[in-house]
């Protein structure tokens, strides 16, 4: 017991794995980019609000406060939370703030001794009496470097980690063919919400994918440009966006975010048994996706402008590719051609 951890990220994963090492008697070190603490509820639009309902959306041992009404908190309610969450238990002391990992490798063992690299510590044990892990971490205060020796790594850096998803284009076919200014949705976020405000004002702006983050700058650069600029928005694949968590006022989470839900998939390494029981609920899987199918359907005109999905509600959630709609989206785009804040082109 005593190990030195370090923990690489302080999000809302990185945090939760603080406070488990501390509870085992472990030494946390977290190693955050940033300047504070939240991941990425530090950097987000001004419109963004949770997807998930509240309830389902806490740590288990610090439910969301009294104050907290709305059942879809905004990001400055949820940034308020983990923040909170934090400082109760006192784990900012374990943070290193400003401090970029740049590489980590494991010294030590001899390569007879190493089974896997997919293994810990290559043999399969969380710590090895053999070797230690070496961490570089940047300090981007001073633009110095340290290096620091731990006895096991985890990784919280999430999937919206900072590292933005640009796809590789022909030679001089990309963005330097473009005469026009061209960011990703992180430079966007990045900004203050008054100068993103200003940044779209005014120019004819295309906004290229449907999920949340396309959806939440579609209705702010309306916001800022009304029917005098319509905003474009560019999509390769449909997909079943929700216009709410109340499909005929059953909570979706009943349907999708419990335990039993998880009976209804096959898994990987899954038994027999529960192979068997998935197979045997298939019809109601299916019958489950059909049902919020017809909801989305009656509730957005997605018949109108072609974009019903050609795959399930099913599959969407499963692939974590389902967003919410913001509010009266759709009604900017009902409005007349010649009179619309936004439209959509297939590519």
């Amino acid at each position: 017991m005593g190990e030195q951890i370090a923990i690489v990220g302080a999000g809302i994963s990185g945090l939760i794995a603080c406070k488990y090492c501390l509870s085992k008697g472990f030494k946390p070190l977290v190693f955050e980019s940033q300047s504070c603490i939240g991941g990425a509820w530090t950097k987000t639009f001004e419109t963004t609000k949770l997807q998930t309902p509240k309830s389902l959306y806490q740590f288990s041992d610090f439910p969301w406060p009294s104050s907290s009404t709305e059942e879809f908190p905004d990001q400055h309610h949820v940034l308020d939370y983990v923040q909170s969450y934090a400082h109760q238990l006192d784990l900012v002391k374990h943070i290193k703030f400003d401090s970029k990992v740049v590489s980590i490798e494991f010294e030590g063992s001899s390569d007879d001794e190493m089974q896997s690299w997919s293994l810990w510590n290559g043999n399969g044990l969380p710590f090895s009496p053999q070797g230690k892990w070496k961490v570089m971490v940047e300090d981007l205060q001073n633009n110095s470097t340290e290096v620091y020796q731990v006895d096991f790594v985890i990784l919280c850096v999430g999937r919206l980690s900072g590292v933005p998803n640009i796809p590789e284009f022909p030679p001089s076919k990309g963005p330097e063919a473009f005469h026009g200014k061209v960011i990703h949705s992180m430079d966007y976020a990045a900004m203050d919400y008054e100068s993103a405000a200003k940044f779209v004002k005014g120019k004819r702006v295309t906004v290229v994918g449907f999920q949340k983050s396309a959806l939440d700058i579609a209705m702010e650069c309306s916001a800022a440009n009304g029917v005098k600029i319509p905003c474009t928005i560019l999509y390769k694949t449909e997909h079943w966006n929700v216009p709410d968590h109340l499909p005929w006022g059953l909570p979706m989470a009943f349907l999708y975010l419990n335990r039993f839900s998880e009976l209804l998939l096959h898994k990987p390494g899954e038994g027999i048994l529960l192979s068997l029981l998935a197979t045997l609920l298939s019809p109601l899987r299916w019958g489950i996706s059909k049902f919020v199918e017809t909801y989305i359907k009656k509730k957005h005109p997605l018949a109108k402008y072609g974009m019903i999905p050609k795959h399930s509600f099913l599959q969407d959630i499963s692939s974590c590719l389902v967003s919410t709609v913001p509010e009266k989206f759709y009604e900017k785009v009902e409005k007349p051609v010649s009179l619309c804040e936004m439209q959509f082109a297939y590519l």
